[in-house]
């Protein structure tokens, strides 16, 4: 009953002209943001942050939001028009979307593709719904000892699950940890690796430095890159799809959507992930499996509707235990902090109308992608067109501005202009920034619930031990980081017979 009433009370927050206006704001840049290939949510959140510092900050985080899904389902419209995925989470999307829009469906693709992230978006509310209080009221018996495990858990997860090499991941995510020291020592207030620089004593700003790694390096990276986007021309039509399409979509939805939700829970995870597991499951299912990949419905509606669930369920472990599962929510938890709201277990008690007035805010914003999105596929494929000499330079533009934005300093856009820098060569030579991103935000916290710990334990080690949860999830990072090594063993011992 409490969560129904909150639920309510979150759509009187989420429908005030202000946060309607912040919510259709969100959705539709988010919707470009998947148009455009190569951008992504996460350089368009960081590159958005700083305009969102003077307004509410349930408005912002509403207007973020927007942006976050409406990217997954604008991703879509590459996918199935370009053959070329607007976000990550939209490359398993390309293998049947396109091949349907070659045979003169491409209308049916793309109103299938937001049914799916309707449905979705519907589903995925009920779980928020009851999910997120539940496990903030668990979060309440979590101590230091528990947080901290907790925060070595996710950051080992996403290590992992990261692309490339594990060795470089964990590269990263120490480097990350080291750039979260700098600035103000939070027990002894000394200044640490500040180097006299007036810009580091406060530590380095998270913004500056994913608008470098996600937004500067994606310019510096495609300035050579001639990408070929030759959209399908081909008219569009009979955007709604048939009783036929309807019948083979709608199972493949409802579980991509229960999949995307709870594996988006788990930390490290992400939209990308399911989605592989989904279309794969779909085409285990299928009655002709042989057809996947040749344009059939299904491998459209499965993993939009996963990828738009998965970015729901991501919310859930940020609000509640103040955990980002992913570097986008890293980016949350970052805003959260910089407006003065504290993620957590107490955050439905001392934040109620931001807590519920978001959850309601992503069925509103569902709404307004549904009924948006429609009529404006014709406008989407002009947006494709847009040459990457216009754009870019645009996007750079808009950088520099929301750097120097911040605290009016030129050392920030010099922050941002290094780590513009470090996020080109880490692509180049294929460093992930995923765990960076993730450590810096952690590390801070991370820091200070150890030296918490050892302070109360007097500094024994085993208290991460003695505790059961604590222990389990120190386990769960111990078994992720001996996991490759598992794997190598077999390698070798064939290597050996050969």
């Amino acid at each position: 009953m409490e969560a129904i009433d909150g639920i309510i009370y979150g759509f009187s927050v989420a429908i005030t002209p202000a946060n309607l206006l912040f919510c259709f704001s969100g959705v539709l840049m988010g919707t470009l943001v998947g148009v455009l290939p190569g951008i992504g949510p996460a350089a368009a959140i960081s590159l958005l942050l700083p305009s969102t510092f003077r307004a509410d900050p349930t408005s912002s985080l509403i207007m973020l939001a927007g942006v976050y899904y409406g990217a997954m389902y604008g991703g879509s419209t590459t996918s199935i028009l370009v053959n070329i995925p607007g976000e990550a989470a939209s490359v398993i999307t390309c293998l049947d979307g396109y091949q349907m829009a070659r045979k003169g469906r491409a209308g049916p693709a793309l109103g299938i593709s937001a049914f799916g992230s309707f449905v979705a978006g519907t589903l995925s509310l009920i779980g928020l719904l009851f999910l997120a209080p539940t496990l903030a009221s668990v979060a309440l018996r979590f101590g230091s000892p528990e947080y901290f495990s907790l925060m070595i858990m996710s950051m080992t997860i996403v290590t992992y699950l990261s692309q490339g090499s594990m060795l470089k991941s964990l590269m990263m995510a120490a480097l990350g940890i080291i750039l979260g020291t700098v600035g103000m020592d939070p027990v002894t207030v000394k200044l640490r690796f500040s180097y006299n620089i007036l810009v580091l004593r406060d530590g380095l700003g998270l913004v500056p430095v994913v608008m470098g790694l996600f937004g500067v390096s994606e310019v510096l990276m495609n300035v050579k890159a001639a990408m070929d986007r030759d959209v399908f021309e081909t008219k569009i039509k009979g955007i709604l799809p048939t009783l036929k399409d309807w019948k083979d979509s709608a199972f493949p939805m409802v579980r991509g959507t229960l999949l995307g939700f709870f594996m988006g829970i788990l930390p490290g995870i992400g939209a990308i992930i399911p989605t592989f597991i989904t279309y794969g499951m779909e085409k285990k299912l299928s009655r002709h499996p042989e057809k996947f990949g040749t344009g059939v419905i299904e491998g459209v509606a499965a993993p939009e509707a996963c990828n738009n669930a998965a970015a729901s369920g991501n919310f859930i472990p940020m609000l509640s235990l103040g955990i980002p599962a992913n570097p986008i929510m890293a980016l949350f938890l970052g805003a959260l902090l910089i407006y003065g709201v504290q993620p957590g277990p107490l955050l439905i008690k001392e934040q109620p109308g931001l807590f519920w007035g978001l959850i309601a805010s992503m069925y509103v914003g569902n709404v307004m992608l549904l009924v948006l999105n429609l009529p404006l596929i014709s406008l989407w494929v002009r947006v494709l067109k847009v040459p990457y000499v216009i754009l870019y330079p645009l996007i750079l533009l808009f950088c520099l501005i929301g750097a120097y934005s911040l605290n009016n300093s030129v050392g920030d856009v010099v922050i941002m202009c290094i780590f513009g820098v470090v996020g080109y060569l880490m692509k180049k030579f294929e460093y992930d920034a995923a765990p960076l991103v993730l450590a810096l935000v952690l590390g801070p916290m991370l820091e200070e619930n150890l030296r918490q710990t050892l302070i109360i334990s007097r500094g024994n080690l085993l208290v991460f031990f003695s505790r059961p949860l604590s222990m389990i999830f120190i386990s769960v990072s111990i078994l992720v980081l001996l996991f490759p090594l598992f794997r190598l063993r077999p390698a070798a011992k064939y290597r050996q017979e050969d």
